[in-house]
Parts: C-alpha cells; structure tokens; sequence
C-alpha cells in the first residue's frame, strides 16, 4: 500500500479515538450497493479489501481507513438527446415551446427515468492517522476529494479538527528563491520539472520537464517575473516528488533504496504485504515529511 499523492492536514487537538473507537462510529457509514434511483453514495470499507473486515486497519501508531465512492454513469450527451427529443414531441403536440424551467423539469425527469438502468462505477480514496504526529495523510492530490473525505469522518464523529497544512513560508516563495539562486536546499535536491506563471491576471504559464532548470533559459522567465508553482524534488534520494503551491504532493515515488527494504519484509499473503509496506511507508513519511516542512520554516501555529 503506497500513497502516489500526499493531501496533508494536522490536527488542531490530538486526535484521542483508540481504533476501536474509531471502528465503532465508522460503522454507521459502512459502504453498500446503490439503489435503483440513487446516484451516488459513499460509505467506509475495510482498506484491506476481502482479505479484512475492519473498517480501521492498524500499524504501530497509525490508523487507515478507505471511503469508497459508487456512482451511476449517465453521460451527459446521452441525456441531452434524450431531453431534445421529448421536449420536441411536447412542443410539436402542445404547439408551444417549453420554458427554461419545464426543461429544466424534463431533464430531471429523464435522469430519474435513465438511473435505474445506469451503469455505475466505484473509486476508493485511503487516507492515514498519524496518531504520533498529529497528521491525516489523503492518497489524492485533488482538494474535493480530500475535503469530501474529511467530510464523511466529520458527518460519523460530530467533529474531526483537521485542518490544511500551512507552513509559515510560502511554498511558491522558496521554490521560486532556489531556482533564482541555482541552488537545492538541504537533504533535497531539485529535479528536472516545475511549472513557472505570471501571476498577473492570464498571465503566462510554463511547463517544463526533463530540462535543466538553472538554465538560462529557465533563468530568463524568472527574470522577467515568473513564480514556481510546482517543483520535481527528491528528498535523500529516497523520495521524490512534485510540490505545488498549495503544499500538495504530487506522483509521489519511492525510490529502490526505500523498495529494497520492502522487498526484504518476506511477506508471503496480502495482508501481510500490505502491513509490510504500510508501516514502511508511514516510516519513511515520518521521517521526511518534518524535514520538508523545515525548508519552508516550520509548521504555521495560528489556530
């Protein structure tokens, strides 16, 4: 089990549930099939899949839970031809033409009509307790979805005080500060790809991969006053990553240095494959993620 993305937040109390405890509330939002007429729902499941029945699956000090998400698929072309054509059988027999409102009307109609027969599809979206150091960790670079979760464990706890990370200097000023200076901060070193904007109104963007970016020419678009908003860096070549403003950590990889502890783990099952990888995962991410937050000064203690 090995996060791709990092959506981080930490608690503003210390989260005191045992997972026990956590379990017990989780279990009144247990995953299930959608109804004939419903379009979505989203509910927990055992993280471990078929090979778990818990809803919170536990290693030394940390707790995963997984949200799983169905949905029905009604494309949207689809509906629209169908709501054309029932709107010119109702024009052409009444002799009217419908109001935006009885279109709006039909359309409802004909989703409710569509849904039964619908195909639906299911995602799943873990996320990680780190009792010991006041973290949750979301598998998803996408806000909605992070937030959507967080959701769902507020509606099952009455309160879930997790708020976004927030570093007290600004992602974009210390990227953009590094590659002006041609240097790679400590224990991190600077990759190959970033994204530059102008952050006046449509100003331009710039995406750059697989170049050297204490170039020239990379050099030249700072100089004319473009901001780093993602950055590719790689962290005691154990870990590498793309940082964005907003402190989200995209396509996150483990290098061979990290995989080769896995792989000397001798998990023969599943779940035990599973432990295996989850307790180095949270490991390493206990021991990486303090050292970023440092290079842009520490955690931001306003409430």
């Amino acid at each position: 089990m090995w996060f791709r993305n990092l959506s981080l937040y930490r608690f503003r109390k210390p989260f005191e549930l045992t997972p026990e405890e956590l379990e017990e509330q989780l279990a009144a939002r247990i995953a299930r099939p959608l109804g004939d007429r419903e379009p979505a729902f989203t509910g927990w499941t055992a993280p471990l899949g078929e090979e778990g029945g818990q809803l919170v699956h536990t290693v030394g000090n940390c707790m995963m839970v997984c949200a799983r998400t169905e949905e029905k698929i009604l494309p949207a072309a689809v509906v629209r031809e169908l709501v054309e054509e029932k709107a010119n059988e109702i024009e052409n027999r009444e002799g009217r033409k419908l109001s935006a409102r009885a279109r709006r009307d039909l359309k409802e109609n004909v989703i409710l009509e569509m849904m039964p027969r619908a195909f639906s599809k299911s995602r799943r979206q873990y996320a990680y307790i780190d009792n010991k150091n006041g973290w949750l960790i979301v598998d998803t670079a996408t806000a909605s979805r992070a937030e959507e979760l967080i959701g769902l464990l507020r509606e099952c706890l009455e309160s879930f005080p997790a708020v976004p990370l927030s570093t007290r200097e600004s992602p974009v000023d210390n990227m953009t500060q590094w590659l002006k200076e041609r240097t790679s901060p400590a224990e991190l070193d600077i990759g190959d790809e970033c994204e530059l904007r102008d952050l006046v109104e449509d100003g331009g963007i710039v995406r750059v991969r697989r170049e050297d970016l204490f170039s020239d020419e990379i050099q030249a678009h700072m100089q004319a006053g473009k901001r780093v908003m993602k950055l590719a860096l790689t962290w005691q070549e154990r870990v590498s990553f793309v940082l964005d403003e907003h402190f989200i950590l995209r396509r996150l990889r483990f290098e061979d240095r990290v995989l080769d502890e896995a792989g000397e783990s001798h998990a023969e099952t599943h779940a035990e494959r599973f432990d295996a990888d989850f307790a180095l995962m949270s490991g390493e991410l206990q021991r990486f993620l303090p050292a970023l937050v440092e290079q842009f000064g520490g955690l931001e203690t306003k409430a």
